[in-house]
């Protein structure tokens, strides 16, 4: 092909046009890197873009083939799809992915479920007839019907709704459809997935880039509504006590429910702070600021325990505030101690300051909570491990399990970073988190 400089706008629409309509592949793909898309007209690019998306296609098809040979079809723990655990497998598609665990999983649990019981959302996929986002809600909204005892006949069924569906919805509106087609074909099958989605249930938390953050809950219809209703309950309340209050009644009811959100949890954590002491200590949230900050002599970010990074005003505020617990960094030095081989079990200093420098878990891509770790030698005690920094750290009790029985290997380091051996050998390295750095 000529190089797109010396080709007239109007030809290199058209030829964009064909490469959109052709078969993906290496060829096509190879083709369209030669294409800068600054050079096509406004139809041209739009072109563009989805031949790119077809490539997408194509390639997230090979992934799952890629996946499945990787882990098997079949998990090491049986369970069913989506169901099931792969303790080695899942680990090796985290770390080579630079994945967490569950997001390694749940990939795992797709490419199962597309390449050994829906051939044709695939090949719809390796052709680039759908995108990997619908091949993607296909595959998890039949999973669980799969595995309650959807026929053959009736899996097929749903697949050809779906993805004649695909075509001109999104994926989302795809998900609805599929799930509609299993209730009509199978509704003692579809009882029992909402049945088992219970288990499902979840709450998770995302750091955004403003200084806010998302709660997903992920609940029971029912269980839902209970927190919407304790929500419309605390603000009936503020509406009936603060009626004179300016600056409550001019909020929208967005920041309304937030706020109730707020206080409600607010309310829980007091109540519960002085009976549950993780790691020998109440439920604190921490926050994190240097010295100069703390008095004003700097504005440096602080750091929030489960967040990031928060303006040097609110660190301030939130370090003044009994209710929370602050970690001040020296910046000459920060160290502590080496607290030797006296205790097996390291004292509350020490705990204290490992919550803070690791904040989560240090397997490659945990971000298990530290309040819900164990404190783990790196090199037994029994086997002459110190209880110092550079031994301790944080690890889930699942990748706690995996260094003392799974075979994998770790050398730890006082300032917090650490490199792992993988059973077949790999090594990855976590480095180090500064104090007053994000995890």
């Amino acid at each position: 092909m000529t190089t797109a400089l010396h080709i007239p706008q109007e030809i290199l629409d058209i030829e964009v046009a064909e490469l959109l309509r052709a078969t993906p592949g290496y060829k096509i793909l190879g083709e369209l890197i030669q294409i800068s898309p600054r050079s096509l007209g406004e139809a041209g690019k739009l072109d563009y873009l989805a031949a790119l998306d077809r490539q997408e296609s194509w390639i997230c098809a090979l992934k799952q083939e890629a996946l499945v040979a990787i882990a098997g079809e079949v998990a090491d723990e049986t369970g069913g799809i989506f169901g099931a655990v792969d303790d080695e497998e899942r680990e090796d598609v985290a770390t080579a992915l630079r994945l967490s665990p569950t997001a390694a999983q749940n990939r795992i649990d797709v490419a199962r479920v597309l390449v050994g019981h829906l051939p044709n959302t695939i090949s719809a996929l390796a052709t680039g007839e759908i995108s990997a986002a619908h091949a993607t809600v296909i595959a998890k909204e039949t999973a669980t019907a799969i595995r309650n005892g959807l026929s053959e006949d009736a899996v097929f069924r749903v697949e050809q709704t779906a993805l004649a569906h695909a075509e001109f919805h999104t994926p989302g509106q795809v998900a609805t459809k599929v799930k509609t087609t299993i209730a009509q074909l199978a509704p003692e099958e579809f009882e029992e997935i909402v049945d088992r989605a219970r288990d499902s249930r979840r709450v998770s938390c995302y750091a955004e880039a403003d200084g806010m953050a998302t709660v997903v809950a992920i609940l029971p219809a029912e269980d839902a509504q209970t927190v919407m209703k304790s929500i419309e309950a605390y603000i009936l309340k503020r509406n009936q006590e603060d009626e004179a209050d300016a600056e409550w009644s001019i909020l929208s009811a967005d920041m309304k429910r937030a706020d109730a959100l707020t206080f409600i949890a607010s309310q829980a954590l007091a109540s519960m702070a002085d009976d549950v002491r993780p790691h020998r200590r109440p439920i604190t949230i921490s926050v994190a600021v240097d010295l100069p900050t703390l008095l004003g002599l700097a504005e440096n970010p602080g750091q929030l325990a489960g967040y990031g990074a928060i303006p040097a005003s609110v660190a301030r505020k939130l370090a003044a505030d009994g209710t929370w617990q602050r970690f001040v960094s020296d910046p000459t030095t920060g160290n502590l101690l080496d607290f030797g081989r006296e205790k097996y079990i390291p004292p509350q200093e020490l705990v204290d300051y490992l919550l803070a420098r690791d904040r989560t878990c240090r397997f490659p891509g945990c971000r298990r909570s530290g309040e819900l770790t164990d404190i783990d030698h790196a090199q037994s005690w029994e086997s002459g491990g110190d209880t110092n920094p550079a031994n301790l750290g944080l690890l889930c009790r699942r990748h706690h399990r995996m260094k003392t029985h799974g075979g994998w290997k770790l050398v730890s380091n006082a300032d917090g970073s650490c490199s792992w051996e993988s059973p077949k050998g790999k090594t990855f390295f976590v480095p180090a988190r500064p104090f007053l750095d994000a995890v």
